[in-house]
């Protein structure tokens, strides 16, 4: 596989997590403005939620890299964990703590498993 094709199908994996990111972030705004719920008890939802867009951005890179989906997904899910480090480290200058490692570490893991099926079910090489 070319490096080019590799780039692009990471960067496009991380656009997905981001752009789902976002989305959620919104509706989650709203539902915490407009209701009486509280962020603690949105928590579960939330990491869920965290978890369910680094799957679909690995799949999404690993979709459109065609092979190699654990590498693509890994690249996608490192490559977000760093922005997501370099933001907090920049602009909020404090470093992840163990708990944040240990969630960045499954998201790796969680984008991996997302392009290890992207691969999988969107490739034409398999014939039944």
């Amino acid at each position: 596989m070319e490096s080019r094709n590799m780039g692009l199908a990471v960067l496009y994996g991380v656009t997905a997590i981001f752009v789902l990111a976002i989305v959620s972030s919104f509706i989650f705004a709203n539902i915490l403005r407009f209701s009486s719920a509280n962020e603690g008890s949105l928590q579960f939802m939330i990491t869920s939620v965290s978890f369910i867009s680094l799957f679909v951005g690995g799949f999404l890179s690993g979709g459109s890299g065609k092979q190699k989906g654990w590498l693509l997904g890994g690249a996608t899910g490192l490559l977000y964990s760093l922005i997501i480090f370099l933001f907090q480290y920049l602009g909020l200058d404090s470093l992840f703590s163990l708990e944040q490692i240990v969630y960045h570490t499954c998201y790796i893991l969680t984008a991996m498993m997302g392009g290890i099926l992207g691969v999988n079910l969107t490739s034409k090489s398999r014939q039944a």
